[in-house]
């Protein structure tokens, strides 16, 4: 166990920062349209990941419940592209169960954002993920990744009433925690995610120090709500 930790509580947004969420969606996207005899092209790919940003940020807006964006992010596609879907509920449970059987790691120089995480279990720290993923899709995905074995618990919008980054998301995991631990304190919670409108945002609106994970070089910049930025995930042993 380190000593003199900064941090007692590791909040990891899952998404785009432990699981490369990008794979996952087009794999999952192309293999759901070749079943409805749907060819699908990489112009095809590009635009349904917009599209599905567009729908995710409305949600974080408190602008469209989860059940719409589901729902609503296919029937944009499909009416952009001429598509005719025959069962679009079989449609939506056939895309959320490929989301959770197909995954890749975030990797770097070698080493798994998994291998990362067992390693900061080992020197003592709590690690719970915080995610606006589907249910059924985090559960099934965390499980076999690997990712349950390190987390003590899985915190998921679905099922706390409200997404990232609304203060009532983050209300409810602090409950939680203090319930699970007597020495909780918000001063030793810190979050770690790719998205400033979800995940680090939430965590300012929560008064819990942030780590905005940003591996691209765009040249984007953080906020004053970002307390650290990182671009790899091992630069987090510097920090916690």
């Amino acid at each position: 166990m380190r000593i003199n930790k900064k941090y007692d509580f590791l909040l990891w947004d899952v998404d785009g920062t432990l699981l490369d969420f990008s794979y996952s969606a087009r794999n999952s996207l192309r293999k759901c349209l070749e079943d409805i005899s749907v060819v699908p092209t990489e112009e095809m790919i590009d635009r349904y990941e917009v599209i599905n940003d567009g729908w995710w940020k409305r949600l974080e807006r408190g602008e469209v419940t989860k059940s719409q964006l589901l729902t609503g992010r296919f029937e944009d596609f499909f009416r952009e592209y001429g598509i005719v879907c025959p069962d679009l509920p079989n449609f939506l449970k056939a895309y959320q169960t490929s989301l959770g059987l197909i995954y890749r790691y975030i990797e770097e120089a070698g080493e798994t954002s998994l291998a990362i995480c067992k390693r900061l279990q080992e020197m003592g720290y709590h690690q719970y993920a915080v995610t606006n993923g589907v249910t059924v899709t985090q559960e099934m995905k965390l499980g076999l990744s690997g990712f349950t074995e390190v987390f003590e618990k899985l915190f998921i919008s679905e099922q706390l009433g409200a997404p990232k980054p609304q203060r009532e998301f983050f209300d409810a995991c602090f409950e939680e925690l203090k319930q699970r631990h007597e020495s909780f304190e918000k001063t030793k919670v810190l979050i770690i995610g790719d998205s400033l409108t979800s995940d680090i945002k939430g965590g300012a609106n929560a008064g819990i120090h942030t780590c905005w994970y940003h591996p691209q070089e765009d040249g984007q910049s953080g906020t004053s709500e970002v307390t650290y930025e990182i671009r790899t995930l091992r630069e987090i042993f510097e920090i916690v």
